[in-house]
């Protein structure tokens, strides 16, 4: 008999079930031995779709392909048959504690292969503590199951060979329990993620090389790296021969020592460069030269804003001459709730067909420069479903650059740092921490097991002193500030300087700056609006129009620019002055960095600290920067008590590290670390684990002798079920601005093929905004949202797009451009 996995719906092709399995088994292997764990991975691969030899599964392939519309999509359970082989095999009182665990590991990545939850929580933390795993190994009735054995050992190899490989992967999990660096249950929640990451490329890669007809072929980035490395070093040198200035060979230096320190072994490192002083190219510099001595696979650049991505990729590209290999990924334009919903309802019938189209659009992370935002860094490890665990494996054997890493959400510090040890301990990832405020990440209860910095302190000490090209005048000292005030001293600064910037703290007291400005200011000025409400495209055209003003020999106007705090991270900019309404002592430190940047002027600039009044600039929802503003006013009078304190400045080494201790013990901050869930006083961080809460209430509520023979007890399903980087989630909306005007067309028009929509959608990550779900529902209420592409992509009608504000949920100003 012949046993069928899945078919091409448009060619009537089939792919043989054993070809399927053997395959994924091999590629899953392969992706595996990062970890030294190919054969484990082989195994779930290998049995990840068991269930389809059942005949139940066989006829309805039969009956979707006669008639795709008369089948419902996942109505045929095929992956719990796999978990539950293993858990026969392998998870039997008299069995070792190695064979258990590579029943658990292996069998939860199979029984969560197509789940919109992700991996399975082996013990509920809520309600009635369920035991999601067992349930489904143990619990689970299979009427085929021993047919399904007996085709398999028949068809794709036999009980002999299968009882080798699992002894095999038993001896190669105990092989990893006895080496150096003994995983703890907490590391054992990534391993678990890195055996599910291997088995969902694997399965997803083989299954798009059937449908189209394709081989896999790795990219071979040995030859990549070296190409770049040769690109970048003819670069530097036309900088180092360029123009010789005191700023230019300081950052010469500090790239050099970067090149040097590449050497040293994987690790967690820190790069304090000063802002402005080229950590972007320095942190290349030692990521190439560190990828050929330590045979990484890929670089990876993670950044707070898609601005850097933005500005950053584009340095990177010119200098490297490279497009095809240089990925940058913002936001998932599909809509992945909308996706699963259809997904369990009967949409087109063939039941992996439509999930095959979805993921063949997002990269799987395999491209050698990645530059992404730690939204998407930390949605690849914690969050749930499956197209971003998809993308872990590639986190291995890389080196990750962390710019502006101070940007990590405060509920995300714990989870954060136990990821990053895990790369290091066991994933031979090395991590870079590039800042010029560089946080106390290594002084907390969970620790940052940071190695040591690039740069000495005896040489941070010299750059501070260099670097130091501005002037902070503290202007907190009188009572909030109103929109007038402001005002005021904006034009102020103006009869002195050309140029400006404003940053505050919210997209509303922007706003209203912006028009009040506007309206009363009677110098003929230009005036700029820069916040998210504006899409990557729109900003960095803005950006643009800005710097070349900026830089234009006989400046003919006077320029301001009002921004949120989006340009304060990575931002290649340069004011004469600069206001910032307080934050926090890195806010203020990145707002400095964009006044007197490249120290055009021989003196130092003013950067002026104000103070705004709650109702211009309410911080009740903006706890971290709520609590980042209280510290640094508390360490400004402390200034004007103590001239002395801090070495004196406000901006000085000694400053950030005295801020940073106090902001993780701020009574808003401490208690937030470990990311505590809104429900039933749930710490995520405590779940990855031993999870001994939640083991203490299950014995509490059935009896310690009822507690299940697990090794396993962590929540995975339940972290990601809660997890948001952002508090309030976002969904990505594509606005009319430009060439979006295009995609919208034509993701609007006749169904596009696959090779159209994947670039389609690339080119669409400029032209998106991500909006809060309130956002989404009074521009519903508007009429000015609509889905295209089957309702999994929303896109922003014209008149609800301002070419001065980005999105305007009135749709009143449309298309308007004040300009002084």
């Amino acid at each position: 008999m012949k046993f069928i996995a899945h078919y091409n719906q448009v060619t009537g092709e089939q792919q043989l079930l054993k070809d399927h399995l053997l395959e994924t088994a091999a590629l899953s292997k392969r992706f595996g031995e990062k970890l030294n764990l190919e054969t484990v991975c082989y195994l779930a691969g290998l049995l990840h779709d068991l269930g389809k030899y059942s005949d139940k599964f066989q006829n309805y392939l039969k009956q979707a392909m006669s008639d795709p519309n008369s089948v419902t999509r996942g109505s045929v359970d095929h992956s719990t048959a796999g978990g539950k082989l293993l858990y026969e095999y392998l998870h039997q009182k008299n069995q070792c504690p190695y064979q258990k665990l590579v029943a658990e590991l292996v069998g939860n990545a199979i029984i969560s292969h197509h789940s919109s939850h992700g991996l399975q929580d082996f013990i509920k933390p809520e309600e009635d503590f369920s035991l999601d795993y067992l349930k489904r190994v143990r619990d689970k009735e299979l009427p085929e199951y021993g047919t399904i054995k007996k085709r398999f050992f028949e068809d794709c190899l036999s009980e002999s060979e299968f009882l080798a490989y699992l002894e095999m992967a038993t001896e190669e999990l105990k092989a990893f329990f006895i080496s150096e660096n003994k995983p703890t249950e907490n590391q054992l929640f990534f391993i678990a993620k890195m055996i599910y990451s291997c088995l969902l490329d694997a399965d997803r890669t083989n299954t798009m090389n059937f449908e189209t007809r394709t081989t896999y072929e790795p990219i071979q980035q040995k030859p990549l790296f070296l190409k770049y490395s040769q690109r970048l070093e003819q670069k530097l040198k036309t900088f180092e021969e360029g123009n010789p200035t005191p700023i230019n060979q300081l950052r010469n230096q500090m790239s050099k020592r970067c090149l040097d320190f590449a050497k040293e072994p994987t690790g967690i490192y820190g790069l304090a460069i000063p802002t402005g002083g080229g950590k972007t190219l320095a942190s290349l510099r030692f990521a190439l030269e560190h990828t050929r001595i330590h045979e990484k696979e890929r670089i990876i650049y993670v950044t707070p804003f898609t601005t850097i991505i933005e500005q950053n990729a584009q340095v990177v590209r010119d200098i490297l001459k490279e497009d095809r290999y240089i990925l940058e990924h913002h936001s998932n334009i599909l809509q992945e709730e909308i996706v699963d919903q259809k997904n369990k309802q009967n949409q087109g019938g063939l039941e992996e067909r439509r999930e095959r189209e979805e993921v063949s659009m997002k990269d799987n992370w395999e491209a050698p420069i990645i530059f992404t935002t730690m939204v998407q860094f930390l949605d690849v490890i914690y969050s749930r479903g499956t197209r971003n665990p998809r993308r872990f494996h590639q986190l291995h054997h890389a080196v990750i650059i962390f710019d502006e890493v101070q940007g990590l959400p405060v509920h995300c510090t714990y989870l954060f740092n136990e990821a990053i040890n895990y790369l290091k301990n066991f994933a031979q990832t090395t991590s870079i921490l590039c800042t010029a405020t560089q946080p106390a990440l290594d002084n907390l209860d969970k620790k940052l097991q940071k190695d040591k910095d690039i740069l000495e302190k005896s040489e941070l000490q010299k750059i501070e002193a260099a670097f130091e090209r501005v002037e902070i005048i503290d202007k907190t000292t009188q009572s909030a500030w109103n929109i007038k005030d402001t005002v005021s001293l904006i034009e102020e600064i103006l009869q002195e300087r050309n140029n400006l910037l404003v940053i505050l703290n919210t997209k509303k007291a922007v706003l209203k700056l912006y028009q009040l400005l506007a309206e009363q200011s009677s110098e003929e000025i230009e005036l700029y609006h820069l916040s998210t409400a504006m899409c990557p495209a729109h900003r960095k055209q803005i950006l643009k129009e800005i710097n070349v003003k900026l830089n234009a020999k006989n400046q003919q106007r006077k320029l301001v620019c009002i921004t949120t705090q989006l340009i304060e991270a990575g931002i290649d900019i340069s004011f004469e002055a600069v206001i910032r309404s307080s934050a926090g002592l890195d806010s203020i430190a990145q707002a400095a960095g964009r006044c007197n940047r490249n120290g055009e002027q021989p003196n130092k600039q003013p950067v002026y600290i104000i103070r705004l009044e709650k109702k211009l600039e309410d911080l009740k929802y903006l706890k971290e920067i709520k609590a980042g503003k209280e510290i640094t006013l508390k360490m400004l009078e402390n200034l004007r008590m103590d001239s002395n304190l801090y070495s004196g400045k406000l901006l000085s080494f000694e400053a950030q590290n005295t801020y940073f201790k106090q902001f993780y013990k701020h009574s808003d901050i401490e208690p937030n670390l470990k990311y505590p869930a809104a429900k039933n006083s749930l710490e995520l961080f405590s779940l990855l684990g031993k999870n001994e809460n939640t083991i203490y209430q299950y014995k509490n509520k059935y009896g310690k002798e009822q507690f299940p023979d697990l090794l396993l007890h962590n929540s995975t399903k339940t972290i990601g079920k809660y997890f948001n980087v952002i508090d309030t989630p976002t969904t990505a909306v594509l606005v009319p601005y430009e060439e979006g005007k295009d995609i919208i067309q034509r993701l609007n028009g006749d169904e596009l093929a696959l090779n159209e929509l994947g670039p389609l959608l690339k080119k669409a990550q400029q032209y998106i905004v991500n909006l809060f779900s309130y956002e989404i529902e009074d521009l519903q209420k508007n009429g000015y949202i609509r889905p295209l592409y089957h309702g999994e992509i929303f896109a922003l009608c014209e008149r609800a797009y301002s070419n001065v504000f980005g999105i305007d949920k009135t749709g009143s100003v449309a298309n308007q451009t004040i300009v002084l």
